[in-house]
């Protein structure tokens, strides 16, 4: 592999072979000899000799996303019970790193046995709300469509498969123009607090998808869009830096009257989400 300079293939190798149990440990030695000095080449690892390979080929360089569902297809082809690996690990440990790339691996394959559990899963299972989001993403991906019932937080939902967003472009404009005006308060004193408050609001959105609290803020009206962005400037501001500010954010957002009670009922949603008050 090194002669014809397949280095990803072979950082991918070395990584399975010193896995193993029961090797020479003289060989044991040289092969994690070879393997540090490849990851020296290359820090990325087999990722990374992949697309240096594909560079000295001529040939486009592979996205994560790319490098991923290759790889999914040809452990497949490798191990024809690989689905349904992934589909007990993605639904064992979804909370875990492990358990997120299972299911992200899941939307390169098509068996409709996966479908049908996943779907159940949902309907059924007592799923953090992202997790939730997840799924019905990979679900899309996987081609399916339909209105699913489910639980969020005991309150009973039916939600469309496929008109799941899959980046957060595909949300509704007014998704974006809450973060719109924060980075306009923000920029102008702290910016790093806009960073933390735009990736807040994303994984808020996700977990919110469907709900009430979705619905009443797709629909777009100026007064609303206002109240969740003082309430998200304020709880991104109340993490960061401590309480004691929300007054002067809503002074700052026109905050008063009827809208402050919208504003605090978003704060209360969003202070709920922070800490983790959402089931598991």
């Amino acid at each position: 592999m090194l002669e014809t300079e397949r280095y990803g293939e072979a950082i991918e190798t070395l990584e399975f072979l010193l896995g193993c149990e029961g090797q020479n440990e003289q060989r044991r030695e040289e092969w994690n000899t070879l393997l540090e000095w490849l990851r020296v080449a290359f820090p990325g690892g087999a990722t990374d000799a992949y697309n240096n390979e594909a560079v000295l080929a001529g040939q486009e360089v592979e996205s994560e996303a790319q490098a991923l569902r290759r790889r999914t297809l040809e452990k497949k082809q490798e191990n024809e019970g690989y689905e349904r690996e992934l589909l007990q690990r993605a639904m064992e440990q979804p909370l875990t790193e492990r358990g997120q790339i299972a299911m992200e691996q899941l939307a390169y394959l098509d068996d409709p046995e996966t479908d049908v559990r996943l779907k159940h899963w949902l309907e059924t299972g007592d799923l953090h709300p992202l997790i939730q989001f997840r799924v019905l993403q990979t679900l899309k991906r996987r081609g399916v469509s339909g209105v699913i019932p489910m639980l969020r937080d005991g309150i009973p939902l039916e939600l469309e498969i496929e008109r799941t967003p899959l980046e957060p472009a595909d949300f509704p404009p007014a998704v974006d123009e809450v973060l719109e005006r924060v980075a306009d308060q923000a920029d102008s004193g702290d910016p790093s607090l806009f960073y933390f408050a735009r990736e807040l609001w994303m994984q808020f959105m996700m977990a919110a998808y469907g709900t009430a609290d979705y619905v009443n803020l797709v629909r777009g009206e100026e007064s609303e869009l206002d109240a969740w962005a003082a309430a998200l400037h304020a709880q991104a501001s109340e993490t960061l830096e401590g309480a004691g500010r929300a007054e002067q954010i809503r002074e700052a957002y026109g905050i008063t009257g009827e809208l402050r009670f919208r504003c605090e009922r978003a704060e209360r949603s969003l202070r709920v989400f922070s800490r983790g008050g959402s089931k598991r």
